[in-house]
């Protein structure tokens, strides 16, 4: 299973430098996890950039992974992650996300470059 961080749904939508990195965890649904809170972030700034519709299409394809919900329990784990690994609420939401389904984290956010069970890149 695989979560992708909202930067890498980001990147991929506009075919940036490191969207072939995030390629094969987003064209696989069947093993594709979203968390709510990356529906948010990247639906607001496609939004903000490119329109609504643009931002429609974008969560449509987002939504053919598994959604999975911010519930107590994995809000309880990504307190612990923030404090553990000095992380902001939404990245420990994110690998808080991804721990409780046992999935792989994808990410080109530096904070996360030597945290278990990540997968990242430099961003370029």
């Amino acid at each position: 299973m695989n979560v992708v961080d909202s930067s890498g749904w980001l990147e991929y939508f506009a075919d940036g430098t490191n969207a072939g990195f995030f390629a094969s965890p987003i064209t696989s649904p069947h093993q594709l996890i979203v968390p709510t809170l990356s529906l948010f972030e990247v639906f607001k700034r496609v939004l903000q950039q490119s329109g609504e519709g643009q931002a429609l299409q974008a969560v449509a394809l987002m939504q053919q992974g598994r959604i999975v919900d911010l519930d107590a329990a994995i809000a309880l784990a990504a307190a612990k992650i923030s404090i553990e690994h000095r992380l902001p609420m939404a990245d420990s939401i994110m690998l808080a996300t991804a721990r409780s389904c046992d999935a792989v984290f994808w990410t080109q956010d530096a904070d996360f470059a030597n945290v278990a069970g990540v997968r990242y890149v430099v961003k370029r």
